[in-house]
């Protein structure tokens, strides 16, 4: 009985140092991991680097346009916004053939009553 204590008690210590190695490598892989997904990133970043420059570019350039059409088109949109609860609530717009587009309300949306309601339709 007491040889097979001392062997198993033996056996447990000559394991334990075999586990720390694996710790240690575990650690490492750990590093190579880390370390691969940084230059890979980095490796993005540097192919994404003059697309971004490029796109900063085409908007420093349009930002007068686009000031005059938000100046244009903000009281519109504004009043669109006043009129629509939730755009969730309808469904894909229709194009038809005469070119008029309709956006129909979900059959399933809520009832919706504007704040500004008088009753009367503007046609």
């Amino acid at each position: 009985m007491r040889q097979i204590v001392a062997l198993t008690f033996a056996l447990g210590l000559s394991v334990m140092p075999a586990a720390a190695q694996d710790d240690t490598e575990i650690t490492d892989g750990f590093n190579l991991m880390e370390e691969g997904a940084r230059m890979l990133m980095r490796g993005l970043m540097s192919e994404v680097e003059p697309a971004i420059t490029g796109l900063r570019d085409s908007l420093e350039e349009m930002a007068p346009e686009l000031g005059e059409f938000v100046v244009t088109m903000g009281p519109a949109l504004t009043d669109l916004l006043n009129q629509v609860d939730d755009f969730s609530n309808y469904e894909v717009p229709e194009f038809l053939p005469n070119g008029d587009i309709i956006i129909r309300r979900r059959p399933d949306a809520p009832i919706w009553v504007p704040e500004n309601d008088t009753g009367e339709i503007e046609l």
